[in-house]
């Protein structure tokens, strides 16, 4: 049985952030929460990064912009707007490997070079937030596991305490879905770690094979290429 697609972007949400920090100083490139906290360890220890993570905030947030405008012209065109960013968001990560792997390893996180590295990756995966809010608005988050985890306790709670049959069925429902997801992005964690301390840079060539996985997950639903 082949995964579905919100468990490979949870994948690829994973391993991207977890070779993103080790390659970047500390950069989250997947979600953008963790870079206040960053930042703010960069201006107290006198670290390298404190650019790209200030820089990471409005860049995601101009390309989450730019993305539901895009949608808007591929509707009007009739042309398949979950295929086209899966796609964009694949070139951005092969783009995003290459420098990687051509100017890393980053020993200064603030550099061009390992600046420009660090928003490629931003904004492949500002799209893949944007198309998963939009298309995949009924399944878990990819890059995010806070709510998801505190999502899977209470349904654990609430089974084990025993609630009426609907409630029941609705609870096994969401953790199936929502363990898978976790489970990917824990996946990816590791393996981005364990990839990066194995191979170095060359670890930024596995995101653009799970971006093509992606293409294999994805079908034409309702979710997928419908407006």
């Amino acid at each position: 049985m082949r995964p579905s697609l919100p468990v490979v972007l949870s994948l690829n949400g994973g391993y991207v952030d977890t070779a993103g920090f080790l390659a970047l100083a500390g950069l989250f490139t997947a979600h953008v929460t963790g870079n206040f906290v960053t930042f703010g360890a960069t201006m107290v220890f006198g670290t390298t990064g404190a650019v790209p993570k200030l820089l990471a905030l409005p860049v995601f947030c101009a390309v989450v912009l730019l993305t539901r405008l895009l949608r808007f012209q591929l509707i009007q065109r009739q042309f398949p707007v979950m295929r086209t960013m899966l796609g964009l968001k694949l070139a951005l990560l092969i783009v995003a490997g290459a420098l990687a792997i051509h100017f890393g390893p980053f020993s200064d996180g603030g550099t061009l070079p390992a600046i420009v590295t660090g928003m490629t990756f931003v904004c492949a995966m500002a799209i893949q937030n944007a198309l998963h809010r939009v298309h995949l608005g009924s399944a878990p988050p990819t890059t995010l596991m806070t709510g998801t985890t505190t999502q899977i306790m209470l349904d654990l709670a609430d089974l084990l305490h025993g609630v009426p049959p609907a409630q029941t069925a609705a609870a096994k429902g969401r953790l199936a879905k929502m363990c898978a997801n976790v489970a990917a992005f824990a996946l990816g964690c590791g393996a981005g770690a364990v990839l990066f301390y194995l191979a170095g840079m060359w670890c930024f060539v596995i995101p653009p094979v799970i971006g093509l996985l992606s293409f294999f997950a994805h079908t034409a639903t309702p979710e997928g290429d419908a407006p």
